[in-house]
């Protein structure tokens, strides 16, 4: 049997239930119908239509606002990217022994070479070298190429053997 024959033997029975009724039970199903068909259009159109336009008039001013926190980070890193990297002078040998007296740090060794700086401290203070180092990262751009530092028995006293490299901005 095929679908053509079994939707057109659906066809002639509704068509003959139908025609079993009369003209006001017609009426009646006709009604009913048309609110079922309406409620179901409703439901499947319009509901979320309306929910998904209730939900974009909540969420909008905080997308606005996303947006315009995007706009200012544009503009910043617009901004940011026009300047110029100033260039830092080198550091001199006199330049980092000052800086380190200055922080109660003497160094047992001490070598200045191009943007290369080398030191030995014996038994400083962490917390004065770690200061150093960011005061230095900070003012110098100087960077920790290689850092050995070991504990020593009193509290917050360390050996350090720290190679520095400074960025001078020339180039790189």
């Amino acid at each position: 049997m095929s679908i053509a024959t079994t939707f057109a033997q659906y066809r002639e029975r509704a068509t003959a239930l139908w025609l079993a009724r009369t003209e006001q039970e017609r009426r009646f199903l006709a009604a009913g119908g048309a609110v079922v068909l309406a409620a179901l259009l409703y439901l499947l159109f319009v509901d979320p239509a309306l929910e998904g336009r209730a939900q974009l008039r909540r969420t909008l001013p905080q997308l606005h606002q996303q947006e315009a926190e995007l706009k200012a980070m544009a503009t910043q890193a617009a901004t940011l990217s026009q300047t110029t990297e100033t260039q830092v002078a080198p550091l001199t040998r006199e330049a980092v022994t000052s800086s380190l007296s200055g922080r109660s740090l003497t160094p047992q060794s001490l070598s200045v070479e191009g943007e290369y700086i080398k030191l030995q401290l014996n038994n400083v203070s962490f917390a004065n070298l770690a200061a150093w180092l960011d005061e230095q990262r900070r003012a110098n751009r100087v960077l920790v190429q290689d850092a050995i530092v070991t504990a020593l028995p009193a509290a917050g006293q360390v050996d350090a053997s720290l190679t520095l490299r400074q960025n001078t901005g020339s180039g790189q």
